[in-house]
């Protein structure tokens, strides 16, 4: 052989073995930013700087935490996620990536001596293991086709479940024979398309034999079918579980296509027998969403989240639980009025933990499978997004109006909440926060109004500040303590803002009936909960009644159009981000058709009462009566509500002689997700509310 040949071939198995035994760093991977915060104030490119936590998962014998955390580089216009381990009390932090692509579905195996992950290089998406200290990265699966999305381990560690996206099948693809370059679409269902995807292809469950070392081929357990698995947009691994003896794969599945899947949110609980291969419905003949199924410890029983009515997609999230030796379903939170979402089985399979929203925070709670009694854990000013159930205590992710999400442990029997990851603690130190500060009001019938209130930071209240309504999307989402990377509280005050945030009529957390009593109202109680908050907060001193402003997305952003025919007078401004203008014009646009059907009951074309009210509450039928600047933001990838709602509301305004700014973003969806897109978002918003709220300087 050639001696150039030998060593190269030598450099390249050293290269190759340097590879495996060190964490792999990759120079031009992205870091996090390094920003000068002037004068404590948190801009656009501060907030863009903070550390995403991503993926948190718990080692088996709950001594380490394994998470990541997504930096974005502004100048780049991308984010990368890196690996971080630690230990459960917070200490021995190290990075154990430094790559150019992101990891992502990050979690220990089941001996908790590996971390597995899915990267992606170039066209190649695959999973990999590695040491816990990041060393041995090693690729364990070979998919050449169908993009991979998740995957998790078997508990016994002999199979993985993983899901791939499988190319839908183009029954018309004969008619483009010879026409390599034509751009046409051809449809014939109502289910094309999804919030901010053409449906090009369907994520689908797979079970593979898995020896250590390599993931061989797996089964399709939907194989010969277009069913969704995970459900999208939302779904994820959270959809998907094995039984604690690795024999049965649980999984949800809306088993609907085309018009069907589109009118319906009917999605089941689904158990795979991997020895027989047969698959069972447990959840048979409960007509709403069920979905995120968790296993008993010890395989006896199994949970999920469940709503009762079909199409109704914001419905009282029910805990279920299904008995395998009786085959019974029980309702375990009948009597408990809040949602119970990401549950979670104690070790002893007496208790499960889960989070729930109640009066516009979300604390942890623990059901007891026995009597059924609910025992509210923490009882903080927060949100808790997930809770994992450890050897002696809770881990969790949290976040606040003034928190981006961390990672916090949970003493249950004392009470005590201990932050242990500090991902931005060095950047929140530098800026200053405002107040949050929670009211009640009483609303136009009598009832109790929840709503926040966020000052600027060193406020003075001596002073009048510009003022503005927030109005929440949904329409069934609450105002709860969320940290936001757009609509961030924040950064509203800092720009010398006074925020109001009403839990208006039509959010959970304060009910089942307060929450039900905007369906079919979209312009009757909820606007008039609108103008409470704004009114009864105005009364205070500080308030500048002359220049106070309204603003929100989606149905926030119907809410704004609506107000800007409605609001005699009391704003000078208006932002309204992709929302709904014309719900004539939504009701044949939108795709997700069980949503119209059930918020505003039914086509616009039908003779019932109750469904003329609701379109006589459309926006654009009061557009003679608009007579206050707005600015409107729409994208075009938003097929949830599309863009020419955004252009009509827009071009009304100008007809109208009212000024108005247009901002589109033709690469976004319902979101602003890129970070100069974000930035320019952002600028916009308060170049806008400062033209016409701000008093100008003499």
């Amino acid at each position: 052989m050639n001696r150039k040949l030998i060593l190269g071939a030598l450099s390249a198995i050293l290269a190759f073995t340097s590879c495996q035994q060190q964490s792999v760093k990759d120079k031009d991977a992205i870091g996090k930013p390094q920003i000068e915060v002037k004068n404590g104030v948190l801009s656009p490119e501060v907030l863009w700087s903070f550390g995403r936590i991503g993926d948190v998962s718990v080692s088996p014998d709950g001594s380490k935490v394994l998470y990541t955390v997504t930096y974005y580089d502004i100048k780049q216009n991308k984010g990368n996620a890196e690996v971080y381990i630690m230990d459960s009390d917070g200490g021995n932090v190290k990075q154990l990536t430094q790559t150019k692509n992101s990891e992502f579905n990050v979690i220990f195996n089941p001996k908790g001596d590996k971390i597995g992950f899915i990267y992606a290089d170039a066209d190649d998406v695959n999973i990999y293991e590695m040491n816990l200290d990041g060393t041995s990265r090693k690729k364990i699966s070979d998919f050449k086709e169908g993009d991979l999305e998740g995957f998790s381990y078997a508990p016994d560690g002999k199979h993985i479940v993983y899901v791939r996206a499988l190319a839908k099948k183009d029954k018309y693809a004969y008619l483009k024979e010879g026409l390599d370059k034509t751009t046409g679409r051809i449809n014939d269902d109502l289910a094309y398309r999804h919030w901010d995807n053409w449906v090009d292809n369907i994520p689908q469950p797979f079970v593979a034999e898995f020896d250590g070392s390599k993931v061989k081929e797996g089964i399709n357990l939907l194989d010969g079918t277009e069913f969704e698995s995970p459900m999208r947009p939302w779904g994820g691994m959270e959809q998907i579980a094995w039984s604690n003896d690795g024999k049965r794969i649980a999984y949800t599945c809306r088993k609907k296509v085309g018009k069907e899947y589109a009118y319906s949110t009917n999605s089941d609980i689904f158990i795979y027998d991997l020895e027989k291969k047969t698959t069972e419905n447990i959840s048979q003949g409960m007509m709403g969403y069920d979905q995120n199924p968790v296993f008993s410890n010890d395989g006896k029983t199994i949970a999920w989240e469940s709503m009762e009515r079909d199409g109704y997609e914001a419905d009282k999230i029910r805990l279920m639980v299904y008995d395998f030796a009786t085959k019974q379903v029980t309702y375990m939170t009948e009597n408990f009025d809040q949602n119970a979402n990401g549950l979670n089985y104690s070790s002893d399979n007496k208790y499960i933990y889960f989070v729930s929203d109640y009066h516009a925070k979300d604390n942890i709670y623990k059901l007891d499978l026995q009597t059924k009694e609910i025992k509210q854990i923490t009882n903080s000013v927060c949100d808790y997004t997930a809770v994992i159930p450890t050897s002696g205590k809770l881990i969790a992710t949290r976040m606040s109006m003034s928190n981006p999400i961390e990672i916090w442990s949970v003493d249950e029997k004392s009470g005590k909440e201990t932050k242990i990851s500090t991902v931005n603690d060095d950047l929140m130190a530098k800026v200053k926060w405002g107040k949050v500060e929670e009211r009640w009001l009483k609303a136009t019938d009598g009832k109790d109004l929840h709503t926040w209130v966020i000052y600027p930071p060193d406020f003075d209240s001596t002073k009048k500040y510009p003022t503005l309504l927030y109005c929440e999307g949904g329409p069934q989402s609450t105002v709860s303590q969320f940290w936001s990377y757009r609509w961030n509280f924040q950064i509203m005050a800092a720009n010398g803002y006074i925020i109001v945030a009403p839990n208006r009529r039509g959010l959970p957390g304060f009910g089942q009936e307060w929450l039900e009593e905007i369906s079919g109202d979209y312009g009757g109680q909820c606007m008039r909960d609108y103008f409470t908050a704004i009114d009864e907060v105005s009364k205070e001193s500080y308030v500048d009644k002359d220049h106070r402003g309204a603003v929100g997305a989606s149905f926030g952003g119907y809410s704004v159009y609506w107000l800007a025919g409605h609001h005699d007078k009391r704003f000078k401004a208006f932002i309204a981000h992709n929302g709904m203008f014309n719900l004539e014009q939504q009701y044949l646009e939108t795709e997700e058709m069980w949503f119209v059907n059930w918020d505003l009951g039914g086509p616009y074309w039908s003779k019932d009462p109750k469904v003329k009210k609701s379109y006589a509450n459309s926006p654009h039928l009061f557009v003679d009566k608009w007579d206050t600047p707005i600015m409107v933001i729409h994208s075009e990838f938003d097929f949830r509500i599309v863009a020419s709602q955004g252009m009509a509301a827009y071009n009304a305004a100008l007809n109208r002689g009212i000024p108005a700014r247009y901002l589109y973003f033709p690469d976004e969806t319902h979101w602003v997700l890129k970070p100069q897109n974000g930035i320019l978002w952002q600028r916009n918003f308060f170049d806008w509310l400062d033209k016409w709220l701000k008093v100008k300087q003499q």
